[in-house]
C-alpha cells in the first residue's frame, strides 16, 4: 500500500463500534452528564469574570448567552457522532471513520496537546486556590520556593504534582469509582456557585446594569469570545462511548444537558456579579468572584466557603480531564498509532499504564513548567478539534444516510457548517505565539506519525 492509501484509509464504523473486549460499561446519563460538568465549570468562571466584564461590562450575561450558543453548533455534532460512534477516541474516532487516517491522528495529536496541557495548567492554577483558601482560613501560605515553578520564583510546585497524583491514584481504580467521586465533586462546585448567586444577590443594585450596553455590541462580541473557552469540556463525556450502558442513547442526552446547565449556571453567577459590584471595578480582577463576596456583602464565611468550591472545582476538572486523555491515548494505542502498553487493562478494567505514564508526565509539566502561552496552544487544539467534528457530521450524512442514530444535529448541513465557521473565526482571533506553539506541536506529531504510526496502524 503507498503513501497516499495509507494516509487516507479509514476505519469502518462497525469496527469503531465493536472493538471487542476492553472497557467495563458501567456509566449512565447521570455520571456522563457528571463528566462533562466537572471538566467544563472550573477555573473559567472563577477567574473569566475579571477578563471578560471590563470588555463587556453588564452585557457579560449576553456574552455567556452568545458565547453558549457558538459552543452549541460543535455541542449537537458531537452529540450525533457521540451516539453514532460510541467509541473512547472521541472526536479522533469520528475522523478517523470520515477523514482518514492521517487526519485522525491530526485530530487524536491535537486533544494530546489539549488534554495533556489543560490538565497541568489547571493542576497550577489549584496550588494557587489551595494557596488562597490557607490565607483566608489560617493566614499562612505555602513558600513561593514550593509553590512556583522555576521561573517564576520557585523550584517546583509541589500542590500541582500532589493534585495529579490524587487524580491518578483515582483513576487506577475504575471508571464508576472515578465517575462517583467526580459527582461528589461536581454537585459541591455547583452548589458554591448557587451559593454565590445567592448572596450575592443580597448586594444586588439595578443602577450597577445601567447603561447595559456600555461598550456597544461589539464589547459584547469581545466577551463572548474570551469566554468561549469557559465553555471547552463539554465534549468529554464522549471520550467515556465504551464505557456508557447505553451510548447511543446517553451520549447525546448528556452532552446537550451538560452545555444547557453550564450556560444557565454561568448566566446566573454573571448577573449576580454585575449586579452586586459595578462593572468597571472587575479590571485587574483575577478573583473576582471572591472579590464580590469580600467587597460587597458582609461576613467573613463567604470568601472561604467560594473558595473552598474553587478547589473542589479545579479537582474536579483535574480529574476528569485526565480520565479523558487515558481514554484517547488507549484508543489510539489500540489501533496502533501508538505503543500498544497504552491499551493495556488491569483487572478493573482500566488502561493502568497509560494512566501511570501520562499522570506522571503531567505532573512533571505542572511542577517544572511557567505554562504562559504554552496554554493558550489548548484552545486552538480544541477548536481544531471542534472543526473536524463538525465536518464529520456532514460526510457521515452522505456516506453513511442509514446508519443508526441516536440524535440528528437539526437543519444539517447548515447548523455543522456554521459550527465550523464559528471555531475557524475563533482560532484566527488567537495570537501569533499561539498559532507557532500550535504548529511545532503539529511538526513533532508529523515527524512521529510518519515514523511511527504509519507503518505500525491496524485497520
Amino acid at each position: 500500500m503507498g503513501v497516499r492509501a495509507r494516509v487516507l484509509r479509514r476505519k469502518p464504523i462497525e469496527q469503531l463500534v465493536h472493538p471487542g473486549g476492553g472497557l467495563q460499561k458501567t456509566l449512565g446519563v447521570g455520571h456522563l452528564t457528571m463528566i462533562s460538568i466537572g471538566a467544563t465549570l472550573g477555573t473559567g468562571i472563577f477567574v473569566v469574570l475579571g477578563e471578560a466584564v471590563p470588555a463587556a461590562g453588564p452585557a457579560i450575561v449576553l456574552s455567556f448567552v452568545l458565547a453558549g450558543f457558538t459552543a452549541l453548533f460543535s455541542a449537537l455534532s458531537y452529540a450525533e457522532l457521540a451516539g453514532l460512534i460510541p467509541a473512547s477516541g472521541s472526536s479522533y474516532s469520528y475522523t478517523y471513520a470520515t477523514l482518514g487516517e492521517l487526519i485522525a491522528w491530526v485530530c487524536g495529536w491535537c486533544l494530546v496537546l489539549e488534554y495533556g496541557v489543560s490538565v497541568a495548567a489547571v493542576a497550577v492554577g489549584w496550588g494557587q486556590y489551595v494557596n488562597e483558601l490557607l490565607d483566608l482560613v489560617a493566614g499562612v501560605r505555602i513558600p513561593d520556593v514550593l509553590s512556583q515553578p522555576p521561573g517564576a520564583g520557585g523550584v517546583v510546585n509541589i500542590p500541582a504534582v500532589l493534585i495529579v497524583v490524587l487524580a491518578m491514584l483515582v483513576l487506577l481504580g475504575g471508571a464508576k469509582g472515578s465517575a462517583r467521586t467526580n459527582t461528589v465533586l461536581v454537585l459541591i462546585k455547583v452548589g458554591a456557585l448557587i451559593m454565590f448567586c445567592a448572596v450575592a444577590f443580597t448586594a444586588f443594585k439595578a443602577g450597577n446594569l445601567k447603561p447595559f450596553y456600555p461598550l456597544g455590541l461589539a464589547g459584547m462580541s469581545a466577551g463572548a469570545a474570551t469566554l468561549f473557552f469557559s465553555y471547552i469540556g463539554f465534549d468529554a463525556a464522549s471520550t467515556a462511548g465504551e464505557e456508557a450502558k447505553n451510548p447511543q442513547r446517553d451520549l447525546p442526552r448528556a452532552i446537550i444537558l451538560s452545555l444547557v446547565v453550564i450556560t444557565a449556571l454561568y448566566c446566573a453567577v454573571a448577573l449576580a456579579a454585575v449586579g452586586a459590584m459595578p462593572w468597571q471595578q472587575f479590571e485587574g480582577s483575577e478573583a473576582a468572584l471572591s472579590r464580590v463576596l469580600t467587597d460587597n456583602v458582609s461576613g467573613a464565611i463567604w470568601p472561604i466557603l467560594l473558595s473552598i468550591g474553587a478547589v473542589v472545582a479545579t479537582t474536579s476538572v483535574v480529574l476528569t480531564v485526565l480520565y479523558g486523555q487515558t481514554r484517547i491515548l488507549y484508543s489510539m494505542s489500540r489501533d496502533g498509532l501508538v505503543p500498544s502498553l497504552f491499551a493495556k487493562l488491569n483487572k478493573n478494567g482500566v488502561p493502568y499504564l497509560n494512566t501511570i505514564i501520562i499522570g506522571s508526565f503531567i505532573g512533571v509539566l505542572a511542577a517544572l513548567v511557567p505554562l504562559g502561552a504554552l496554554a493558550d496552544a489548548t484552545s486552538i487544539g480544541t477548536l481544531f478539534a471542534f472543526l473536524l467534528v463538525n465536518l464529520a457530521v456532514i460526510i457521515l450524512r452522505r456516506t453513511r444516510p442509514d446508519a443508526p442514530r441516536g440524535f440528528r444535529v437539526p437543519f444539517s448541513p447548515v447548523t455543522p457548517m456554521l459550527g465550523v465557521a464559528f471555531c475557524v473565526y475563533m482560532m484566527f482571533s488567537l495570537g501569533f505565539a499561539t498559532w507557532v506553539a500550535f504548529l511545532a506541536w503539529m511538526v513533532v506529531g508529523l515527524a512521529i506519525y510518519f515514523s511511527y504510526g504509519i507503518r505500525k496502524a491496524k485497520v
